[in-house]
């Protein structure tokens, strides 16, 4: 196969240096499903809005999720034996958003939770949940890839996933 030019196909731009803004312009292209993850530790839940999760193996069954070293979040992620996964809906962008904006009060109303298996936080009305044991945190540049093993969940909700491209939640399109 050879390289041609001049067929009519656009140019391609001059290549970028790495940076964060190069990053965070490529992944805004890329749309992901959004995900919130919570944890719970002796001051009560704590819980972020994801777009990292990944399924990692089928046996044993783990999975992964980025989070920032510094998100508030982190302190409790850190020590957490277990952790919840929740897969949001295309109705839940208002919950995505909450779980998102740093200082909000993420479990207050209108927020429905309840305590799960281990103790972990159990968001309401979600696509599916998972309550999965911490294997390991693997520092990754200002972030912590966190790597867990599956242990309990429901993948019974009802709905159509929510999406997060160029920067806002969305819903699929036929």
């Amino acid at each position: 196969m050879t390289a041609t030019s001049g067929l009519g196909l656009p140019r391609l731009a001059s290549p970028q240096t790495a940076s964060h803004d190069l990053l965070r312009s490529v992944f805004r292209r890329h749309a992901a499903g959004v995900a919130v993850i919570t944890a719970q530790d002796g001051t009560g839940p704590v819980g972020f809005t994801a777009t990292s999760l990944t399924s990692v193996s089928a046996e044993p069954p783990l999975l992964s999720f980025g989070i920032g070293s510094g998100a508030s979040s982190w302190p409790v992620i850190s020590e957490a034996e277990y952790v919840g996964v929740h897969i949001l809906g295309e109705h839940q962008q208002e919950l995505a958003a909450t779980f998102a904006r740093s200082g909000a009060d993420r479990f207050g109303a209108p927020t429905g939770w309840r305590s799960g298996p281990e103790g972990v936080p159990v968001l309401d009305d979600v696509l599916a949940w998972l309550v999965c044991r911490v294997a390991a945190r693997v520092p990754a540049g200002d972030h912590r890839i966190v790597l867990a093993e599956v242990v309990f969940g429901d993948p019974s909700g009802v709905g159509r996933p929510l999406l997060y491209h160029q920067g806002r939640f969305n819903g699929l399109r036929d």
